[in-house]
């Protein structure tokens, strides 16, 4: 079940940032989806080919596109000049009213923490030093926090620029209704001008051919782990690229999809956070290196917080 959920996470990540890679090219170069999503994911699996040289090529283009994503926000937030005090506001005192804005936030939890790379994150680490003795595990697992830590506090950046533009440019009521990615594209123009639609354009390339290339590895360490078997790369970048040419052939409206995908990933974070919190509790299974009990009732905390907040989102959606 856990091998399943994990899978299923790793699909929808996939189908998310193929739809979103093949959106951005629409909007830059008036590309069709469908061309534009086979183009992604032959960009996507040539990358994946340079695998075969060590992860940290693959790393470095990883970081790299990553970086293109928190220059174009950091220019977007800059140039729709919000409001300091109502950004404040907003991070002190959030609120969620309805199902729909409990589905955004279950979407942007969804994408920020990404439980399938769980898995990953902590395969990568394991090739980067020959480990002997828990003083090396311990050297390994300080170089984990300090990734992490940098990771995800990026991640959680970009997310913020990007609530923090959209609030201060589609609220202001300059640029109309926006409901879809291409609203918002069309918008940028006239409200911040040629070079803010532009670097919106790029970013969703670079974070689709990133997020991309993080699920179809993601997906062969977990199938590699619960059950002792791999895919070549090319055959899973091949079956992974089905959702979403099926979901452009029948013309479901890409960004609800995308959306629709986020929240897969957030009601898959229980399924590999619980336990990984019970996992790394437990003496026969991580030794010296089991985590302090104030560690794991904080992190239990955030598990169970994180579970109710997908259970919400399922009472709101069913009534």
């Amino acid at each position: 079940m856990l091998w399943i959920a994990a899978e299923v996470v790793a699909v929808a990540t996939d189908l998310a940032e193929l739809l979103g890679a093949a959106l951005g090219l629409q909007l830059l170069f008036g590309m069709p989806l469908a061309p534009g999503a086979l183009l992604a994911g032959a960009a996507t699996w040539l990358i994946l080919v340079l695998r075969d040289r060590g992860f940290r090529l693959v790393e470095a283009l990883i970081t790299g596109f990553l970086g293109v994503i928190a220059v174009c926000y950091l220019i977007e937030t800059v140039l729709g000049k919000p409001s300091l005090h109502g950004t404040l506001v907003g991070l002190t005192h959030p609120g969620l009213r309805g199902s729909e804005q409990t589905l955004l936030a279950a979407g942007i939890l969804g994408a920020t923490v990404m439980p399938h790379v769980i898995y990953l994150h902590s395969a990568l680490t394991q090739d980067r030093v020959p480990i002997v003795g828990p003083d090396q595990m311990r050297r390994v697992l300080r170089f984990q926090f300090v990734d992490v830590v940098a990771g995800m506090s990026v991640a959680g950046l970009v997310n913020l620029a990007i609530l923090t533009m959209a609030a201060a440019t589609f609220h202001s009521g300059a640029g109309g209704a926006v409901s879809t990615i291409s609203d918002a594209y069309r918008t940028l123009e006239p409200v911040l001008g040629s070079t803010a639609s532009v670097v919106f354009g790029l970013s969703l390339v670079a974070s689709g051919l990133a997020s991309s290339v993080v699920g179809t590895l993601a997906g062969q360490i977990i199938m590699q782990g619960f059950l002792n078997r791999s895919t070549p790369t090319w055959v899973r970048r091949t079956v992974t690229m089905v959702p979403p040419l099926v979901i452009i052939a029948v013309g479901v409206d890409p960004t609800r999809a995308l959306v629709i995908s986020q929240v897969v990933l957030s009601f898959g974070i229980p399924f590999a956070v619980i336990p990984l919190v019970v996992l790394t509790a437990r003496r026969t299974v991580m030794g010296a290196l089991r985590n302090h009990p104030l560690t794991t009732v904080v992190a239990g905390a955030l598990a169970a917080l994180v579970t109710l907040l997908n259970t919400v989102l399922i009472i709101h959606t069913v009534t």
